[in-house]
């Protein structure tokens, strides 16, 4: 059964980023490698599997200059290092992301009548993984 999504955190180690509205999702994906040679079969290209990417997680929310998560983000951008990162989602799910990356954006915004706003954005480093909670 479909669950909501309110409750899901990220955290950056183990301090969790405040006033988010969105967190965008793992998106895996797998490079190939053509192995066609001459003498293949039927005049179709063939491909093996490639390296792997973790894809980009992105961040929106609301400014909270005082939140240690937000702090933790820009600090890690400054920084430019890799970071252990974790989605936690609803607790009836039982699942989790666990990754490491690197903060690639941070940027905020204010329009006339909308809140100050925060974004992020993290590049996948290595395997992402999926913890399914028994």
């Amino acid at each position: 059964m479909a669950k909501r999504a309110v409750g899901t955190k990220l955290l950056i180690g183990t301090v969790p980023v405040g006033g988010l509205t969105s967190i965008g999702g793992i998106e895996k994906s797998a490079d190939t490698l053509d192995t066609t040679t001459l003498d293949s079969d039927g005049g179709y290209r063939t491909f093996t599997g490639g390296f792997k990417d973790g894809g980009e997680v992105s961040l929106s929310g609301y400014l909270e200059p005082d939140d240690a998560g937000q702090v933790a983000m820009d600090t890690a951008f400054e920084a430019g290092g890799t970071q252990a990162f974790k989605i936690v989602f609803p607790a009836e799910l039982g699942a989790s992301w666990e990754f490491n990356g690197v903060v690639t954006g941070f940027s905020t915004g204010a329009e006339l009548e909308e809140l100050v706003s925060f974004e992020s954005t993290i590049k996948v480093s290595g395997k992402p993984n999926l913890v399914i909670a028994p």
